[in-house]
């Protein structure tokens, strides 16, 4: 293929070159400010808000309480204030906004507001918030309206629960001759975006309800603005723009409600509301924190037989994406692995803390942290090697069960090629080459790993392909642009099926969703599948146009045509084509009659195998398609200093690439991410239920002296037969196997087993006084010291 395959540039080249627009460039005429107020308690009562003075202030235009807007919204139960009413239910919680003519008299009013509050028990960890006495977070729960796949119970801090039943556990856990037990803890952490929510809105004077800001999925944002605040769709439109990053942190409704809610309190005057980092920090949804209960059993012959697994989400205050996550890991609850008989509960759980959504992999980089614990752990009680037990487990394509009873497709992948692979690029039956020092260790780590989307079944996608006079596209697609880069592989398969470059492609990375093809939205890896999917359809909407003008002009058969090189020409004639410009507004023979017209074509996508789980069961269909893969670390650990260093990681994906530089891409900076998460990244609160590391002093990611030394990365080939050229998504994916791998690889080098994130030096040094005191002796005897 001439384009498809390729790593060719990409095209939003405005980022490196200073040109893009993101939302906070953005600017309107007349435009004013909102600004903020924060609670400082997790869990109080607002007894009184006083804001005579801030009113005072030259400038301001209002002042807003919860009590202005007495209704709720949410994405998937409609469970949040728009301004905290009655009492606030987390650190940082908004209970007031004022708005003014300049952001600086906004900041002055915003100062001068004095809330009242009775402060109330806080409930700051999801076990005790399961507990029959614990704080109730939303006593209103069972007034609130949600989705019917959420399942809250009201009079607890359940906000919603997913039972997944395979087999029978007890059957499964007495053919077990060993079994793993243990409970995993992963703590909230944050997306780590670099660009700050911006949100700008205003209402027109016919009604229609306008939005740019900061955010992955535009039709998510004018469905949820539209529903939550009761509007007519088509009086939503919402502007994308350049996005500084997302990673599940921008997906859904965020904050746009405000601004546009502040917009018709003041006669439709647009508003702009703009974050500080410590605001983000604080006003925007982060990372969920995980528990996870798990109980695996194996035959003395390496076949799993049984896994027993109780989830549990800490969800903040609010639910939002976090209700999905937990069906996300309640659908896949272990890895690319067979299991006969499986019994999990995942439940996600209202706390005072800031509220959680999704993140880069949905949940399954969280879960798959546990299981393929459990997975090297077995290999260890069963005396085999941790890849070949992988190996005799692993999903087969076209024969194996998933835990939700599905068939696994015939051309679903590779994952015992991406196992094998993995092995062997990281050298698995080497061991490593230990340093000089004596402090210092070294060992290998290995994780397999799968993923589809978790998305609803009537996920559409639809595009747009319009051919210009001069023989170049427009494509209009809805999927957001956040630097995964889905734009340039479309445009690589416009190029390849209409052999035209991709120079002559123009998809607009700033859309609004008046003006392009609807698709659900940005998340899951799901953009170059569904919208892939859909635009082959619009380009072949497009060819037929092409063929049925180009068949009449040449007088033969439609199929006697072909398109090749940016013309339609006879099939076995080359000399006979008519260049694509000449057909684009419709041909016209040599005595000026005409024939056909602007050619545009239309596709759709709808994933038509999903299907929605059992609510007793889990049995379901829950995804279109799975990308399967394997990585694998090796690994320095200095007993000194307690910091691990990874040397080498290696990927392997089973798909094929559209784009292998994009991909590649997305490997490296996955992969970095992912290191950082299993080693340094946690958001640490206080006992009160405050934030303390709001901001990159103390919220560390990762630097260049954290990248690993050597990185490697390929990619099977191996497709699927309805997606576009073969490949499925990456972008998540890329994320999914580091947490567990280097933990592997620590226990691997030291003997000691961690089941908590971050693996932090001073919790590694913890961990080898209870486990491997014997360590520190010989480094304290090396090292001469006494005592």
């Amino acid at each position: 293929m001439k384009y498809v395959g390729k790593s060719i540039p990409r095209i939003d080249r405005e980022k490196v070159a200073g040109d893009a627009e993101y939302a906070y460039d953005f600017t309107l005429p007349g435009m004013v400010y909102a600004k903020l107020v924060a609670a400082p308690y997790a869990h109080a009562k607002i007894l009184k808000v006083k804001y005579d003075e801030a009113l005072k202030v030259p400038g301001v235009l209002a002042v807003f309480t919860g009590a202005d807007f007495p209704f709720k919204v949410g994405i998937y139960a409609a469970d949040r204030d728009v301004l905290a009413r009655e009492k606030v239910l987390y650190y940082g919680h908004p209970v007031a906004a004022v708005v003014a003519e300049t952001l600086e008299a906004a900041e002055k009013a915003a100062e001068l507001i004095e809330v009242e509050y009775e402060p109330l028990p806080p409930v700051l960890d999801a076990l005790e918030a399961m507990k029959p006495d614990a704080p109730l977070v939303h006593e209103k729960l069972h007034e609130y309206k949600h989705a019917p796949f959420i399942y809250p119970k009201p009079g607890t801090n359940i906000a919603t629960y997913l039972k997944l039943r395979k087999g029978n556990i007890e059957e499964g856990f007495s053919k077990a001759d060993v079994v793993v037990e243990n409970t995993y803890y992963e703590p909230l952490i944050s997306q780590g975006y670099l660009e700050n929510w911006v949100g700008i809105a205003r209402v027109k004077s016919d009604g229609t309800v306008e939005i740019w800001s900061s955010h992955q999925s535009p039709f998510a944002v004018r469905n949820l603005l539209a529903t939550s605040l009761g509007l007519p769709i088509h009086k939503v439109v919402v502007h994308h723009m350049y996005l500084g990053g997302g990673f599940g942190g921008k997906a859904g409704l965020l904050l746009e409600h405000i601004p546009v809610l502040f917009s018709m309190k003041l006669g439709g005057r647009p508003v702009r509301l703009e974050l500080n980092r410590e605001e983000n920090s604080f006003y925007m949804a982060q990372r969920a924190g995980y528990y996870f209960k798990m109980k695996t059993g194996a035959t003395k012959d390496g076949k799993l037989v049984a896994h027993w697994g109780e989830y549990i989400l800490d969800a903040g205050a609010y639910a939002d994406y976090t209700v999905n996550i937990a069906r996300s890991v309640g659908l896949k609850p272990f890895g690319p692995f067979e299991i006969e008989h499986v019994h999990v509960d995942s439940y996600a759980v209202y706390t005072n803390k800031v509220p959680t959504t999704a993140f880069r992999g949905f949940g399954l980089m969280e879960v798959l942290f546990a299981a393929e614990r459990q997975m090297d752990l077995l290999a260890k009680k069963l005396g085999m090697d941790p890849v070949e037990f992988r190996l005799k487990n692993v999903l087969v394509p076209g024969k194996s069960l998933t835990h939700t009873q599905e068939r696994l497709r015939e051309d679903a992948g590779d994952p015992a090629g991406a196992i094998r692979e993995a092995a062997r690029l990281i050298e698995w039956g080497k061991p490593p080459e230990q340093p000089k020092e004596p402090w210092k260790f070294r060992g290998k780590g290995f994780a397999a790993f799968w993923k589809g989307p978790v998305q609803p079944s009537n996920a559409a996608a639809s595009a747009i392909v319009k051919l210009n006079d001069d023989g170049s596209v427009d494509v209009l697609v809805g999927t957001g642009e956040m630097g995964q880069g889905t734009i340039t592989a479309l445009a690589q398969i416009v190029a390849e099926e209409l052999g035209i470059p991709v120079e002559k492609i123009r998809i607009a990375p700033e859309r609004r969703t008046d003006m392009v093809a609807y698709t659900w939205q940005t998340v899951g890896s799901r953009g170059l599948f569904s919208d892939g999917q859909a635009l082959i359809r619009a380009l072949e909407d497009l060819k037929s146009q092409i063929r049925k003008i180009a068949a009449q002009v040449f007088r033969v058969f439609e199929d006697q045509i072909e398109i090749r090189d940016g013309k339609a020409c006879v099939v076995g004639e080359p000399w006979e084509c008519i260049s694509l410009a000449e057909m684009a507004l419709g041909y016209m023979y040599p005595n000026g009659n005409a024939i056909g017209g602007p050619l545009i074509g239309r596709g759709s996508h709808v994933p038509v195998r999903n299907t929605i789980p059992d609510p007793e069961t889990g049995k379901s269909v829950p995804a279109p398609f799975y990308t399967f893969g394997a990585g694998a670390v090796e690994v320095e650990v200095d007993l000194i200093s307690g910091r691990v260093k990874v040397l080498k990681a290696v990927m392997v994906l089973d798909t094929p690439a559209i784009n292998p530089m994009l991909v590649a891409g997305q490997v490296y900076g996955g992969t970095v991410m992912g290191i950082n998460i299993a080693l340094i990244e946690e958001l640490k609160f206080d006992e009160n239920g405050r934030l303390l590391n709001p901001n990159f002093t103390e919220y560390k990611v990762a630097r260049a002296g954290d990248i690993p030394d050597e990185m490697i990365f390929k990619t099977l080939g191996v497709g699927q037969k309805d997606a576009p050229y073969g490949a499925k998504g990456v972008g998540e994916l890329t994320m999914l196997p580091w947490p567990a791998a280097v933990a592997n690889a620590i226990a691997n080098a030291i003997g000691v087993e961690l089941y908590e994130l971050p693996m932090k030096p001073d919790k590694i040094i913890e961990e080898v006084k209870k486990q491997r005191p014997e360590l520190l002796e010989k480094v304290k005897e090396a090292l001469k010291i006494k005592g």
